[in-house]
C-alpha cells in the first residue's frame, strides 16, 4: 500500500502494478462477487422499467385505475375489489396476481405495484448516485484545497465546513428540502424546479459534503509533507502539476471507498425525504413514496410497503458488502485485524 508519510517508503500511488492485487483479492472476495452480481441485477431491473409496463405487464403506472378490470386465469377481476373480511366495508387493491399484469398488485389508486417498484428504483437509483456524484466531487476538491494550501485558505474552508458539519444529515437535509420543495431552487443562472429529481439529489450531495472533505483534507496534509511532494516542490513543479500528478492519485482510494458506502447512505436520505413528502414529487415514483402509498395498506395489502422496504434493505446492503470489501482489498491488514 501507498505511504502517506514522508520516509523513503513513500511512493506515488501510481506506481505500475498497484492496482493488480487490489483487483485480484476483489474478485478473490465471494462475498463481495455476491453483491456486486446482486446489484446489478437490481439496477438492470430498473432499467428496464419501460420495457416491463409497456410490454409485459402492459400497464400504466403512473396512473390511477380505480374502475379497471384485468384478466387473471382467463375470469375477469376488478383492480379494486369489494372487501371480504370482516363486515366487507369499503373496498381493497387486488393482491399478487402471479401473472405479467398487477404481478405485485395494486395500490390504493389501482396503479400496478411491479411497475411502479421498478420505475422507483430508478428514481431512486438516479438520485443517489448523482448526489454522490456531487458530494464526492465537491467535498473532493475542498479537501484537497484546503489540506494542501493550509493557511488561511484551511482556515476559511474548514470552518464553512463545520457548519454544515454542526447540523445532523436528516436534519439538514429536511430543513432545506422544505424550503425548496416549494418553488424549487434558484442559485443564479442555475434553476431546478421542484418536481426536478435533481433538486433532492442536489440538496443530498450538499449535506453530505463535510463527510468527504474531513478525511481528505486529513490525508493531503500528510501527503503534504511526504518526501515525494516535498521533492516535487523542491525542484519547481507547478502547483496544479503535483495536485492532479501527486496528490490526487494517493487520495483516489480513500475516495473510491468512500463511493458505495455513501451511495447507501444516500439512498436512505432519499428515501426518507421522499416519505415525508419532501423528496420525489408525483407524479413521479420512488421507493420512498411507494412505502409512503402503501401505509394505509399494511393490514390489507402489506406487499405495497414491504416490496420497496426489501428493495432498499437489498440495495443498501449490497453497497455496504461492495464498500468493506473494497477497503479490505486495498488495506489488507484491516481484514487481517478482524479476522
Amino acid at each position: 500500500m501507498t505511504h502517506l508519510v514522508g520516509g523513503p517508503a513513500a511512493t506515488p500511488a501510481y506506481a505500475p502494478g498497484l492496482w493488480r492485487p487490489v483487483l485480484r483479492r476483489l474478485r478473490a472476495d465471494r462475498g463481495a462477487l455476491a453483491a456486486a452480481v446482486l446489484l446489478l441485477a437490481i439496477v438492470a431491473l430498473c432499467l428496464a422499467a419501460p420495457l416491463y409496463a409497456a410490454r409485459i405487464a402492459q400497464t400504466d403506472p403512473f396512473r390511477s385505475n380505480i374502475s379497471g378490470q384485468i384478466t387473471v386465469n382467463g375470469a375477469a377481476r376488478a383492480v379494486i375489489e369489494d372487501n371480504a373480511e370482516g363486515l366487507g366495508l369499503g373496498q381493497t387493491p387486488i393482491g399478487p396476481t402471479g401473472a405479467a399484469s398487477y404481478l405485485l398488485g395494486a395500490d390504493s389508486q389501482g396503479r400496478d405495484v411491479a411497475a411502479r417498484l421498478l420505475y422507483g428504483g430508478r428514481a431512486s437509483l438516479l438520485i443517489a448516485t448523482v448526489a454522490t456524484l456531487l458530494c464526492m466531487g465537491l467535498g473532493g476538491a475542498l479537501g484537497v484545497v484546503a489540506g494542501y494550501f493550509g493557511g488561511v485558505v484551511d482556515a476559511v474552508l474548514s470552518r464553512l465546513l463545520d457548519v454544515l458539519w454542526a447540523f445532523p444529515v436528516y436534519l439538514l437535509a429536511i430543513s432545506l428540502s422544505i424550503v425548496a420543495v416549494g418553488s424549487g431552487l434558484h442559485l443564479g443562472p442555475l434553476v431546478i424546479d421542484s418536481g426536478n429529481p435533481l433538486l433532492p439529489a442536489f440538496i443530498i450531495g450538499l449535506v453530505g459534503v463535510p463527510y468527504v472533505a474531513r478525511p481528505v483534507r486529513a490525508q493531503v496534509q500528510a501527503l503534504r509533507r511526504s518526501d515525494f511532494v516535498l521533492a516535487a516542490i523542491g525542484i519547481g513543479v507547478p502547483t496544479p502539476r503535483i495536485l492532479l500528478v501527486d496528490v490526487l492519485p494517493n487520495v483516489s482510494s480513500t475516495l473510491l471507498v468512500l463511493v458505495p458506502l455513501l451511495m447507501a447512505i444516500n439512498m436512505l436520505t432519499e428515501s426518507a425525504l421522499s416519505f415525508l413528502s419532501i423528496g420525489v414529487q408525483a407524479p413521479a415514483a420512488s421507493w420512498g413514496t411507494i412505502i409512503q402509498d402503501g401505509l394505509a395498506l399494511l393490514y390489507t395489502r402489506p406487499l405495497v410497503a414491504l416490496a420497496p422496504g426489501l428493495a432498499i434493505m437489498l440495495t443498501v446492503l449490497s453497497l455496504n458488502l461492495l464498500g468493506e470489501a473494497l477497503r479490505d482489498a486495498l488495506d489488507p491488514r484491516l481484514a487481517g485485524r478482524r479476522s
